[in-house]
């Protein structure tokens, strides 16, 4: 009887200690180490206003690069709208399985403008993904892509 209660005493052990492995944080390159995070609504709502400033956000991952895991797109607080946080290919490497996962980024927000001949093709493009028709003509403006350069991140898993 003894040795039942101590095997059962060593498995819920071992169980409590595989529990909380599933429930740690994984650090990405360089992790975080600001103490103030920018919601993206906020972030958003006045992105010229954080452009070269090194700032946190949070959010759920809900798009990863699925080709070299060099970016991944985290939900704001207000729904429909996301954020991208992009790092240098092969120095982290998000995985496809944190999607859904709670990710908290750290890097230097930046604005990347865009010339007519390419506003137009990353229309396209999202006009595609969409199942939408495109018209060419109808871009007449060059955007501005706003993303976050990534220097690290910590995830924690859903």
């Amino acid at each position: 009887m003894r040795k039942i209660i101590l095997v059962s005493m060593a498995l819920c052990s071992l169980l409590a200690v595989a529990a909380q492995a599933d429930k740690a944080e994984t650090v990405y390159g360089q992790g975080v180490s600001g103490s103030d995070t920018v919601l993206v609504s906020t972030l958003l709502a006045n992105p010229d206003a954080y452009v070269g400033k090194t700032i946190r956000v949070k959010g759920t991952a809900v798009g990863v690069c699925e080709h070299r895991g060099c970016w991944v797109n985290l939900a704001s607080d207000v729904e429909g709208e996301t954020v991208r946080v992009k790092v240098k290919d092969g120095v982290i490497v998000f995985p496809p399985e944190m999607l859904g996962d709670t990710v908290l980024a750290e890097g230097v927000w930046t604005a990347n403008e865009l010339d007519l001949e390419t506003t137009k093709k990353v229309c396209e493009m999202e006009a595609k993904k969409d199942g939408k028709d495109f018209d060419a003509a109808s871009v007449t403006t060059c955007m501005t892509l706003y993303q976050l350069s990534g220097t690290g991140a910590v995830v924690a898993k859903k």
